[in-house]
Formats: structure tokens, sequence, C-alpha cells
């Protein structure tokens, strides 16, 4: 394998783990920049390949969900999407011209006061070998969880996806009913979803299953909630706080048993619980075939799964991991409080875990940021007696803080926090080859905060540039 490590110009862009999170202009010409080809797991991936938009039969322009039910309907020899506007794909908010196949119903909103009027919708892309979904201009997709099934060469470039997160009521905290995620990979191979934006879900934010294999996650921002005025998560707990007695799990939180202010609720609700889950069911023959590339990717107040394998082979490098806001929320349940939630049967807190291997999965994580994640490294998560779920993880010239105490190195340096738990140490091999099939570049984890959140960093809308650059694959 050959690897270069590649260092930004400006010494004034190395940062200290004591980061700020930066923001800038929204958007910037960056064409021809190389540091956005297609690497990975996910190399070689063609996606619908360049396309003249006057070619209409293969290359759709989206201005509503009856545009993108016709575009994604299976076998419809589109090979481009793009989506030149925002989409509101809700069930109930959508023509009945595009409740059709790939269109279904989704799970019914319980306690959102938007979804509950808008519903959900599940998306189901199947059966494309060769496909390109973009837009130009970093459109967003609401209410709605796409499912990428049995297909290949698939790229999903430039979205923003928003508004699919619920109180959960019905399973006491445990958010065990919906099922709403993002992006769901399932039996697919070579998908590269790049320059993407995911606010919080229900569920998880994009999850690999059943085999899915060469995917690469690249240049795409991960967030909870920001708690503001008019965000998402306000919006709900507004709801919930004018009809306590409607809401047996939210009235006890704010009961004097409890203590919890609104704002209190509010702060510890924003995280976003669950990243990406690769490989959904435990011990599954088709983990084996798993593999997933994440890079350049930033996770702002992600409680968990950056990812979890089962089985299987997940690399990632120049990530950041920021927890911050999440482990001050942390802060606001005390242990009583804690346990009268728990007395109840209500799962309400902060999980903190960064990256995760188990049942023999592999999993590389260097030249990355994490911050204030109070278990960075986890090899097993259901039995640490039990070898058999127990995962191969390790870690490279990683920067790590926790509650102003700070580390760089690996996670075999003698004394480091990035060490595996909680079960015995497997030593580290990647699954079914010796060395990555692919060359990749990095950049040293401590310029990574500048570059990940500047104006041409990682997320949607960030790049300006010709519709032909997102059909590319190199640059």
């Amino acid at each position: 394998m050959k690897k270069t490590v590649r260092s930004l110009c400006s010494t004034a862009l190395a940062l200290t783990l004591g980061f700020t999170l930066l923001s800038g202009p929204a958007s910037v010409q960056a064409a021809g920049n190389a540091d956005y080809n297609l690497a990975g797991f996910s190399q070689g991936n063609t996606g619908g390949g360049i396309i003249s938009e006057s070619n209409t039969s293969t290359y759709k322009k989206v201005y509503n969900a009856t545009d993108l039910a016709l575009a994604l309907k299976k076998n419809s020899g589109v090979k481009v999407v793009e989506i030149m506007n925002d989409l509101d794909l809700g069930w109930n908010e959508i023509p009945s011209a595009a409740q059709t196949s790939p269109f279904a119903k989704h799970n019914d909103a319980l306690t959102h006061p938007v979804l509950k009027q808008t519903g959900v919708s599940k998306i189901t892309v199947d059966g494309f070998n060769g496909l390109t979904i973009f837009s130009a201009n970093g459109s967003k997709i609401k209410h709605a969880a796409i499912t990428v099934k049995r297909s290949s060469n698939v790229i999903i470039r430039n979205l923003e996806f928003d508004e699919l997160w619920e109180w959960d009521e019905s399973t006491k905290g445990d958010y065990d009913k919906n099922d709403w995620d993002y992006i769901t990979l399932e039996d697919s191979s070579g998908v590269w979803i790049d320059h993407c934006t995911f606010n919080k879900a229900y569920d998880g934010l994009v999850d690999s299953k059943k085999g899915t294999s060469g995917v690469t996650i690249s240049w795409s921002t991960f967030k909870g909630d920001d708690g503001s005025a008019n965000s998402w998560v306000t919006r709900q707990i507004n709801e919930l706080e004018a009809n306590k007695a409607s809401y047996p799990m939210y009235n006890y939180l704010r009961s004097s048993a409890v203590g919890l202010s609104k704002q209190d609720v509010i702060a510890i609700s924003g995280p976003q619980k669950k990243g990406h889950l690769v490989g959904a069911t435990s011990l599954e023959s088709a983990n084996a075939n798993l593999s997933i590339t994440l890079h350049h990717n930033l996770y702002k107040d992600i409680q968990d799964r950056m990812p979890r394998l089962r089985g299987g082979n997940a690399h990632a490098y120049n990530i950041i991991m920021d927890a911050a806001d999440a482990r001050s929320a942390q802060s606001r349940i005390t242990s009583a409080m804690a346990t009268a939630i728990a007395s109840k049967g209500y799962k309400f807190g902060i999980t903190s875990n960064g990256a995760i291997s188990t049942e023999s999965g592999a999993v590389l994580v260097e030249k990355s940021v994490i911050k204030d994640v109070q278990y960075p490294v986890r090899n097993n998560q259901t039995d640490p007696t039990n070898a058999t779920y127990t995962g191969k993880i390790s870690v490279l010239d990683t920067m790590y803080s926790l509650d102003g105490s700070s580390f760089r190195g690996n996670s075999d340096t003698a004394g480091s926090p990035l060490a595996p738990v909680p079960a015995a140490i497997k030593p580290f091999s990647w699954n079914g080859f010796t060395s990555l099939p692919y060359s990749y570049q990095t950049d040293d984890p401590s310029t990574l905060n500048a570059r990940l959140t500047s104006s041409n960093g990682a997320g949607a809308g960030k790049l300006t540039w010709s519709k032909d650059n997102w059909l590319k694959t190199s640059y």
C-alpha cells in the first residue's frame, strides 16, 4: 500500500485540540481540487457516468416528488438525477401521483407536530447499476428515508437530509419503533456518499447492512440539533411542554421527581444518538463482505457508532468526532436524576462512544481527532468475556482530549486512552487482505478542524462548481 501525507500550506491552520468550530462563507470555487477525488473502498465506482443534461432519457432534473418517483422507479433507465431545489417528501405532503413505487408510506409519526402533519415516506432505490443523485446547490431532502438495495455504482453528492426525528414516548426513550434512517444500504456494492449533511434522525444517519461492500462516505457533516429557538428539537419540546399530560415520560422528566427544566431536556435531546451501523444482524455470514471507508467527515455531537462494525472491514481517516456539547449536556443529569429516570424504565441521557469493532470486524482509525468522547474505542458490545463478539480495532496518530487532558498517539502506546475496551484486545489484521487495496492521502490531524469547518470543507452546499464536476470521480 502506498500512502502519502498531505499537509496544508499555511501553518496558521494548525490547531490544538481545544478547538472551537468555525464558520465561513457558504460557498467557494474549488473546481479541479484533487482533494475531492473518490478514495477508499468505493474506488472504481463510476456512478451514472458523465452524461449531458441534454440527454433527457438518462439525465433527469427533479423539481418535485412526482419527478423523483419517475426517475427512481425500478428499470427507469435513468443514470443521473439532479435535485434542483429543496424537496418536502413526507407521505402526506406528496401528490397521489407520487404515492407509488419507489415511494411508500413509512411508520406514522406519533409526537412531532410537523411530522404528524407531513407524514414520512420511504424511498427504495432498487436494482440500479450506475446512478448518480446530486444537487448543484446543496438542496435539502426532508421527511423521507432512502434505502438503496440490490444496486451497484451509486453516487449521492451535495445533498442535505433533515427533519426525521421525533420524541420517543412509545418505547420510553429507547428509540426502537420508527426505524427512520436517512440512508440505508442493503445488499449493494459500490456506494459513494460525498459532501452531504445529515441532521438529527430518529434512528441512524447512514447504515450499511446485508453484506454491502465498497462504501465510501467522505467530506460530509453529521450533526445533532443546536437547540436554537426554532430548531427541530425545540419545536418538538414546545409541543410536549404545552401538553405534558399527554406525554407521561416528558411529564415525569419535568416533574419534581426528576427536576429537569425545559431547557435541560432540549440540551440533552440535541445530540444525535447513532451514526453508522455497519452490519445490522449479529454474526450474519454476509457481514464478512462489509467494507466501508470514512474520511474527512465531521461528526458534531454524535453519541455513538462512528462507526459500529460487525465483521468485515472499516477504515476511518481524517475524521473529527467532537462531542463537546453532548458532554456538557450530560452534566445536566445528576446521579440522583439518573436513578429516578431508570426507576421508571425510561432511557434519557447521553451515550458517549466513538469507533466500535465487534464480531472479528477490523476497524482502523488514523490521523483523526476525538474530543470529549468518554469511550473513544470499543471492541465488544455484547459480552466482553466471549471473544466471538470481540472485534479488532487499531488507532494510529490520533489526537484525543477529554475534560481538558490531551493525548496524541496510537491505541497501543503505553498507557494510551485510545486502547480498546472492554474486552481483551485482539491483534489487528484486515479481513481478507494483508493491506488496504487502495492508496490514499491524509492530512495532519492538527489541521483538520480548520479544514473541515472552512468554507470549502465538509457538508452540502460548500462547493460551487460546474455541474459536470459533481458527475466526476477525479479532478
